[in-house]
């Protein structure tokens, strides 16, 4: 007699478990299809090449996402249109992110839409959602929600994460521009605002401002300085250098992390430079 071994079998039935799997209630087979466009012309008034480009990627994200049900897995839909033309500096750009629990049809109503102006959109961790809203000389992004889509901080450095007792955290800073929708932003002696975050919300801003309105305005310019954050040793370090032909005359604020938290108790900023404890 034939001998068949058990492994055998259980190989042979396989599919056939694997396909008397129900699907979960509401969920069904399905299949999604956006096409992405690329249009080329030549602008009658001024003879440039004018570029349309329409981007369209589904991407999965999860399954630990803060704000939704544990094990959830979310799919996004993130759709750009950029227009540009040619030699010209900068560009227009929109971008359309919508997120639906998997296996629910994206023919449905999604979970949340945002619609920004901006491009490059980028799931961080599955907890975040960054937009790079830099479409012309000023680079800078906006931060997402990746639960709900709700906005969490804009930042005009690259945006910082690092663990923090086994916790992912954010920062990112603000310079604010002129045209500021908070008027307290607007005072003569503001430099800018340093955000601490989690992927569920702010959990603290500092506010750094300058003794001399001069001195403030040379730190917050986007054209005579550049900033940047980094995390080291327990601490969040802001450098401001103006740019050249200036010397670089750089100034550092290092902001201590204690527990889970700003520690403005322990910062020592350079003489005539102040940190103190801010909310929007």
């Amino acid at each position: 007699m034939k001998r068949i071994s058990i492994s055998y079998l259980l190989f042979a039935f396989l599919p056939a478990l694997f396909a008397q799997q129900p699907h979960p209630a509401g969920h069904h087979p399905f299949q999604a299809q956006t096409p992405s466009t690329l249009k080329y012309r030549l602008d009658p008034l001024d003879q440039a090449d004018v570029v349309e480009i329409t981007n369209v990627a589904y991407e999965l994200v999860g399954s630990r996402i803060p704000g939704r049900p544990r094990d959830e897995r979310l799919v996004l839909r993130k759709s750009t249109r950029t227009r540009q033309v040619v030699g010209d500096m900068g560009m227009e750009a929109n971008t359309t992110i919508e997120a639906w629990p998997l296996g629910v049809d994206p023919k449905q109503k999604p979970l949340y839409s945002i619609a920004v102006p901006g491009f490059d959109p980028v799931a961080k961790n599955d907890d975040i959602l960054v937009v790079s809203r830099g479409v012309e000389e000023v680079e800078w992004w906006s931060v997402y929600k990746l639960g709900s889509g709700e906005r969490l901080f804009d930042t005009y450095v690259p945006v910082v994460q690092f663990s923090v007792r086994q916790n992912q955290r954010y920062a990112g800073l603000e310079a604010p521009p002129d045209d500021s929708t908070d008027a307290r932003l607007k005072a003569p002696n503001v430099v800018a605002v340093l955000t601490y975050a989690s992927g569920e919300k702010v959990i603290r801003e500092a506010l750094v401002t300058c003794d001399d309105p001069q001195r403030a305005r040379l730190l917050r310019s986007y054209a005579d300085s550049n900033r940047a954050v980094s995390f080291n040793r327990g601490a969040l370090r802001l450098t401001i250098s103006q740019n050249p032909p200036s010397a670089p005359a750089s100034v550092t604020i290092a902001i201590p992390i204690a527990g889970d938290d700003l520690d403005f108790g322990h910062i020592q900023p350079p003489a005539g430079l102040h940190v103190t404890a801010w909310k929007r």
